[in-house]
């Protein structure tokens, strides 16, 4: 697959695809919480709530799930933070305990002009990990990150734990769940396997029955993009005879011609992306002319000295505002002020 169709953050893709159907939510949080906890929820209550606690330039490196059930016959909030580093993130607390607050204040946002204020909802945080190496359990406690001591301090620190689900420490007869559940679970697990090509045929072939519905195409096509872009040096060619191995011939000849519609509109966004790149360019170039012959035509003593340094200014926003400021301007100091 190109550089230019390849995703992000492919696991963001595959968790938000399946996750955001109910069913696979409710079947994976069945599957993943302990029995005691899930005596207390109705997991029939379950609603995907829309809202993102992600901040927007950060979307690309995270993705999250909020959940909102019934929880002993009260709403609740189970948050779902998929962590998809490979490598162990000591402060991922403070990642949580910050959108456990967002959660909080989006909660109360929402009671805006109601007279009686209804306690905050319970928030469940959860981290689905699938790194190289086990997770530590030492590691659960917010406590765990700061020093000691700590007994004397304890009431004044704010402390909780997370729900880790460790794709680690599963065999894979042990993850359950409808099939879209887990066939991305056993992806996530093996994905960093030198032997995964050889396991896909397996994974993919639990998927046999659901291609007979409409949605089986789509979950195939968010497969191929996945192991495309999380997979190195990886061929088409190849995931379509793995695809063909697993499921049939029809699904083979759709990751070619699926291929083929990525890699051409690929071809089409990076000619798009060039003309927009080119006429921002000759934009800057422009303005950078005007400057030029307005500084030789008013302050052609500090010409160069001004021209040094507009070449190195990309932001047309600005070019614009010292082209114009060399019409008023009284004396160079002026034009020499926009530049600091």
């Amino acid at each position: 697959m190109s550089e230019e169709t390849k995703i992000t953050n492919p696991h963001d893709k595959l968790f938000r695809e399946v996750s955001s159907n109910p069913d696979n939510a409710r079947s994976f949080l069945q599957n993943s919480l302990p029995g005691n906890i899930l005596a207390l929820m109705d997991l029939e209550s379950l609603e995907i709530c829309k809202d993102s606690f992600i901040e927007t330039d950060l979307r690309d490196y995270f993705s999250d799930m909020l959940y909102k059930v019934n929880l002993s016959g009260n709403p609740a909030y189970v948050y779902v933070l998929f962590e998809h580093k490979s490598y162990y993130d000591k402060y991922v607390h403070l990642q949580l305990l910050e959108y456990m607050v967002k959660i909080w204040r989006l909660f109360l946002k929402h009671q805006d002009g109601k007279k009686k204020k209804p306690p905050l909802p319970i928030v469940l945080p959860m981290l689905i990990y699938h790194g190289e190496q086990s997770w530590p359990t030492k590691r659960i406690r917010f406590s765990s990150l700061l020093s000691d001591p700590l007994e004397e301090l304890s009431e004044y620190i704010p402390d909780f734990s997370f729900r880790l689900y460790d794709l680690t420490r599963f065999s894979d007869d042990e993850i359950k769940g409808t099939v879209m559940a887990r066939v991305m679970q056993l992806l996530f697990k093996h994905i960093f396997d030198p032997d995964l090509l050889k396991k896909l045929p397996g994974i993919l072939s639990l998927m046999r029955e659901l291609m007979k519905k409409d949605t089986g195409l789509q979950y195939l096509e968010t497969i191929f993009l996945y192991l495309s872009s999380a997979v190195n040096e990886v061929s088409t060619e190849t995931l379509k005879e793995i695809v063909e191995q697993a499921l049939s011939r029809r699904e083979g000849e759709y990751i070619m011609t699926l291929a083929d519609k990525l890699r051409m509109e690929g071809e089409i966004k990076g000619k798009i992306e060039g003309k927009i790149e080119g006429k921002i360019e000759g934009k800057i170039e422009g303005l950078r002319q005007a400057i030029e012959l307005g500084m030789t035509l008013k302050f052609p003593d500090k010409m160069y000295s001004v021209m040094s340094r507009i070449m190195d200014i990309n932001d047309i926003s600005l070019l614009v505002k010292i082209k114009d400021a060399i019409k008023t301007a009284r004396d160079d100091s002026e034009i020499m002020a926009l530049l600091n």
